[in-house]
């Protein structure tokens, strides 16, 4: 199981990001999907996640800023960054339970980061 995240770039305060973090492979289905980040001199924090039936958590400091979101045929999540800050910026990272194999295991998976940078 491979997770492939995509969107990250340069953007100025008070704009706006969109990631997403498609999971491929053999797995019979993808629970719940996360989203970290980690920026320079931090640990790695939990930004938002989201249940396969669509609960979500959030960051406070994202909290009405952020929208998570599934997509469930396309076992896919992302996240829809608004009103971007300084301290936004960061290596942004996929994470998410799978249901693999016969016995309908449970595992978790990262996908590679990607850079958000929030910068005039």
């Amino acid at each position: 199981v491979q997770l492939q995240a995509s969107g990250g770039g340069l953007v100025q305060p008070g704009g706006s990001l969109r990631l997403s973090c498609a999971a491929f492979g053999s797995f019979v289905a993808v629970n719940t999907m996360n989203w970290y980040r980690q920026a320079p001199g931090k640990q790695r924090e939990l930004v938002a996640s989201i249940g396969f039936g669509g609960h979500t958590y959030y960051l406070d400091s994202v909290e009405g800023r952020f929208t998570i979101s599934r997509d469930n045929a396309k076992n896919t999540v992302y996240l829809q960054m608004n009103s971007l800050k300084f301290e936004d910026t960061a290596v942004y990272y996929c994470n998410a339970d799978v249901y693999s194999g016969s016995d309908y295991s449970l595992y978790n998976y990262w996908g590679q980061g990607t850079q958000v940078t929030v910068s005039s």
